[in-house]
C-alpha cells in the first residue's frame, strides 16, 4: 500500500453517504445526473452506491454503464465484507460488487472490537478473516479494493492493537487504501493527527480519512489527518449527509489547492466549485447554506461600510483570497451599515459611476439608512436597489403605468376554501385597463391580477414568474398591527431577481414588492414606458 509520488485520491460519497441526510431522496436519475457534475469538478473517485443493498443503487450501477461517461472519475461501488461463516465467493451481497460494473470497490469493515461481538455477533478473529477473505476475492476478480475503516478511531481508543491488526489484514490481502473513519463525528483535529501518524508509522499502510461533522471539526479533521501523511480523502459535495453531514469536500479541496499550494484537481477544475455545488444543490433541492465556506452566496459578502472604505482600495484587505478562484464572486451588501464606499462600489457593480458626485452619493446614503430605518432591506433586493438608484441619479425611477388603485377581496364559505379576487384599475399609455383574477390567496390574486393588466401593454410580463416569497414582521412587539416586510424573487426564465415592499399589513407590502418586480423585469427587458 505505498503510495506513488504525487498520488492523492480526491474519493466524493455524495452518492451514498450524502444521500443519508435526512429529507434527501435521489431518484436513479438524480444520481447519474450528480455523477456527472462530480466528475466535472475532477474528483478521482465518485462513491454510487450499494448494489444489492437495495434496487434503487442496483439500478444505477446498470444504467451507469451505458449513460455515465466519466471523462476524471472513476465509479467505486460501496458494500460490506462477506457475512460470518461463509465464504466470500457464495454470499450474494459480495456478488453484486463483483457483477456491479465498477472497477473500484469501497468495503465497510469493522474496526472497533465492541462492534464486531455486539453488531455482527461473531469473533474478532472471523471478523479479520471475514476482511481477507472479500479482499482476495475481490482483487481475485480484477477489482481494485478500499477498506473503509468503520469506528476506527472509537475502536482505537478502545483496542488500539485490534484496529490496527484490522488494517494490515486487509493491507495484507491487497486492499490499496485504508480510510478510518471517524463514524460518530467525535474526533477533533489533534487526536486525529496523531493517530493517523501512529498508523502510519506502525503499519506502513496507505491511509485515507472519512469524517463526519459532529464536532463541526470535519473539514479540519481531513486536513489533519493530510498534514499528517493521509494522501486520500472523502467527502460530500455541500457536505450533505447523516446527522450533521460529512466533509464538505469542496472546502477540503480548495484549503489544499489554494492554502496549502497541493493540487489535487485537474487544472482549473477549482474554478468550476461554485457553479457545480449550486447545481447539484438544484437536483437535491437542498440549496447551499448561504455563508457555506467558498462556495457560499454570502462567502464574499461585505455589508459594513468601513469594509467597503477598504475594498475599494484594494479588495484583498477583506478577503482572504480571489473569489473567482473559486467560481464565486465578490458582492457588495447595501444596508443602515453602508457609508459612501459601499454605496459608490454597490452602483458601479449595477453599472453606475457615482463616486464624482459626492452630493449624490450623500443623498443616496442617507436615504437608504432611512428606508431601512423604516423597514427595508437592500442587501437582498438588489433590484428594488436599482430602481432607487435610477430614481436619484436619473430624477424617477422608470414609470410603465399608473395604478389608478387596487383591491383584494377574500371569501370563505364554512367547509370551503378560501377564495381571493383581486381588482387593478390602472393607465398604460392612452389606455385604460381594469383586470379582475382569482388566486388561491390575497397576493397569489394581486399578482396575477397586476400581470394580466400590464400584459396587455407589454407582453414580455407573460415570461414573469414569482418564485421565492418571504415575509418577516418587524417590531413584533406590536402584535397584529407591527410593519411588515416583503421579499419577492421573480424569474423570467434566464435569471432572477429580489425586490422589497414595507407596509402595515402583508397585502399593502406585497403590493409594494410586486410592483417593483414588474417595473425592474420590464427595464430588465428593454422596455421603454409608451
Amino acid at each position: 500500500m505505498s503510495t506513488a509520488p504525487g498520488d492523492f485520491h480526491v474519493y466524493d460519497t455524495t452518492l451514498r453517504d450524502g444521500a443519508q441526510q435526512e429529507g434527501l431522496n435521489l431518484s436513479v436519475a438524480d444520481k447519474l445526473t450528480i455523477a456527472k457534475q462530480l466528475d466535472g469538478l475532477g474528483v478521482g473517485y465518485i462513491e454510487g452506491g450499494w448494489p444489492g443493498a437495495n434496487p434503487k443503487d442496483t439500478e444505477f450501477f446498470r444504467r451507469a454503464q451505458t449513460e455515465l461517461d466519466l471523462r476524471h472519475a472513476r465509479l467505486a461501488a460501496f458494500g460490506a465484507t462477506r457475512r460470518a461463516g461463509m465464504k466470500a465467493a457464495d454470499d450474494p451481497l459480495v456478488a453484486a460488487l463483483r457483477d456491479s460494473g465498477a472497477g473500484v470497490v469501497t468495503l465497510v469493515a469493522k474496526a472497533h472490537d465492541r462492534h464486531v461481538e455486539l453488531a455482527l455477533r461473531t469473533t474478532l478473529e472471523e471478523n479479520l478473516a471475514m476482511v481477507r477473505d472479500t479482499v482476495e476475492h475481490l482483487r481475485a476478480e480484477g477489482q481494485r479494493v478500499f477498506l473503509d475503516a468503520e469506528h476506527f478511531f472509537d475502536g482505537y481508543r478502545d483496542n488500539r492493537d485490534y484496529s490496527l491488526e484490522v488494517l494490515r489484514v486487509a493491507a495484507e490481502a491487497g486492499a490499496e487504501v485504508a480510510a478510518l473513519c471517524d463514524t460518530n463525528g467525535g474526533m477533533l483535529p489533534p487526536w486525529v493527527a496523531d493517530v493517523v501518524a501512529d498508523v502510519i508509522a506502525t503499519t506502513g499502510v496507505r491511509v485515507g480519512i472519512h469524517c463526519h461533522n459532529d464536532t463541526g471539526c470535519a473539514v479540519a479533521n481531513t486536513l489533519a489527518a493530510v498534514d499528517a501523511g493521509a494522501t486520500h480523502v472523502q467527502g460530500t459535495l455541500n457536505g450533505y449527509g447523516e446527522r450533521t453531514g460529512n466533509a464538505d469536500l469542496v472546502s477540503v479541496v480548495a484549503n489544499l489547492e489554494l492554502k496549502l499550494g497541493r493540487q489535487v484537481l485537474p487544472t482549473g477544475h477549482l474554478k468550476e466549485a461554485t457553479r457545480i455545488a449550486h447545481a447539484v444543490a438544484e437536483v437535491t433541492n437542498f440549496p447551499p447554506a448561504s455563508r457555506q465556506p467558498y462556495v457560499g452566496h454570502s462567502a464574499f459578502a461585505h455589508k459594513a461600510g468601513l469594509h467597503a472604505s477598504a475594498i475599494k482600495v484594494d479588495p484583498n484587505l477583506y478577503q482572504h483570497m480571489d473569489p473567482l478562484l473559486v467560481g464565486n464572486d465578490m458582492r457588495l451588501l447595501v444596508s443602515d451599515m453602508a457609508g459612501r464606499a459601499s454605496i459608490e462600489l454597490k452602483g458601479r457593480e449595477l453599472g453606475f459611476e457615482l463616486g464624482d458626485d459626492r452630493d449624490l452619493v450623500t443623498r443616496i446614503t442617507n436615504r437608504v439608512k432611512d428606508l431601512e430605518s423604516s423597514g427595508y432591506t437592500f442587501e437582498a433586493a438588489d433590484a428594488s436597489f436599482e430602481l432607487l438608484l435610477l430614481e436619484e441619479v436619473e430624477g424617477a425611477r422608470p414609470s410603465y403605468v399608473d395604478v389608478e388603485s387596487w383591491r383584494v377581496i377574500t371569501d370563505s364559505e364554512p367547509g370551503g376554501e378560501a377564495v381571493s379576487e383581486a381588482t387593478i384599475k390602472l393607465r398604460a399609455g392612452d389606455a385604460r385597463i381594469i383586470t379582475t383574477a382569482e388566486g388561491n390567496g390575497p397576493v397569489n390574486a394581486l399578482d396575477q391580477a397586476l400581470r394580466e393588466a400590464i400584459g396587455q401593454a407589454y407582453p414580455e410580463v407573460a415570461k414573469f414568474e414569482l418564485i421565492d416569497y418571504k415575509v418577516r414582521i418587524l417590531d413584533q412587539g406590536h402584535g397584529t398591527d407591527a410593519v411588515t416586510r416583503v421579499l419577492i424573487e421573480t424569474s423570467d426564465g434566464a435569471g432572477s431577481w429580489v425586490t422589497v415592499g414595507v407596509g402595515h399589513n402583508v397585502i399593502e407590502a406585497s403590493w409594494g414588492a410586486l410592483l417593483d418586480a414588474v417595473t425592474f423585469g420590464l427595464r430588465r427587458h428593454g422596455e421603454q414606458p409608451q
